[in-house]
């Protein structure tokens, strides 16, 4: 658990584990607390490289103009500032944006690519819903605590809600820690909204398996379905019932995919 300087921020970074190395790049908001369900299972088969992104977390939040182009940047500089000269990447959300970026600028980089509740973005993404929007951003007055309980509908199944209120109370508490500021959420999102990588999906090398939730609202789910049709050598997995959050709800099963396609590439050495 470490900083390190990257372009022209410090970067939060936490390695685990040995062996081919596996960089974890987390979605819009986020931090490397997200990772807890995957860390430890991943880190028994790779060399686990999490990190914060440029106006999360840990890492430092420049005042300046963000972009998905320059996230693939910060990855790239941190990959070299490590000695990691290729990796298995895998991105959720905006991470997926990140990641493909990343594997279609930086080819030489990317070994193996997972692809987790995200979208090309541009004209082809399916964005979510009026109503989901509008749920989405009613925070005016509410804690961030209460905000992250009105929207775990977004996240996670209603079964599974219901069922597992110890699961939730973990989620919420590692959710409030690292919080994000305002004003690095409002550029994080600024880059999302000029993302587009569907005319440039061809020039993706790396095996690649796209995952997600069937019954995501944040990220529609037609969005892993356009992503398959972009790339039609990808694999594509998807969770019945489950939501955004589908690799915490169902970690296990998520885990073990991840680790069997992944073990399923063989690097050159």
């Amino acid at each position: 658990m470490s900083m390190i300087r990257v372009n022209d921020l410090n970067m939060y970074f936490e390695i685990h584990g040995q062996g081919f190395p596996l960089l974890l790049i987390m979605g819009l908001k986020r931090n490397t607390g997200w990772w807890y369900l995957q860390i430890p299972e991943l880190a028994k088969h790779f060399k686990v490289i999490a990190f914060d992104n440029r106006g999360a977390g840990r890492t430092g939040m420049p005042d300046a103009e963000y972009s998905i182009p320059l996230f693939a940047e910060d990855t790239a500089a941190l990959m070299d500032a490590l000695g990691v000269s290729r990796a298995h990447v895998l991105g959720i959300s905006m991470g997926g944006y990140i990641a493909q970026e990343l594997a279609i600028r930086r080819p030489d980089l990317v070994e193996g690519l997972v692809l987790g509740c995200t979208a090309c973005g541009g004209g082809r993404a399916v964005l979510m819903s009026d109503e989901t929007r509008a749920a989405y951003v009613a925070n005016e007055g509410l804690s961030l605590e209460q905000i992250l309980r009105k929207d775990l509908h977004i996240y996670f199944s209603d079964g599974f809600i219901a069922a597992q209120p110890e699961r939730i109370e973990e989620f919420i508490a590692i959710s409030l820690r690292h919080v994000q500021t305002p004003e690095a959420f409002a550029r994080q999102f600024k880059a999302c909204l000029g993302h587009d990588t569907a005319d440039r999906l061809g020039k993706i090398q790396a095996p690649t398996m796209i995952m997600a939730g069937d019954d995501d609202h944040l990220v529609p789910t037609q969005n892993s379905l356009i992503l398959k049709e972009l790339m039609p050598m990808g694999r594509l997995i998807l969770y019945p019932g489950l939501r955004h959050c589908f690799f915490m709800e169902d970690y296990e099963r998520f885990n073990s995919e991840v680790i069997d396609f992944l073990e399923s590439i063989k690097p050159a050495v």
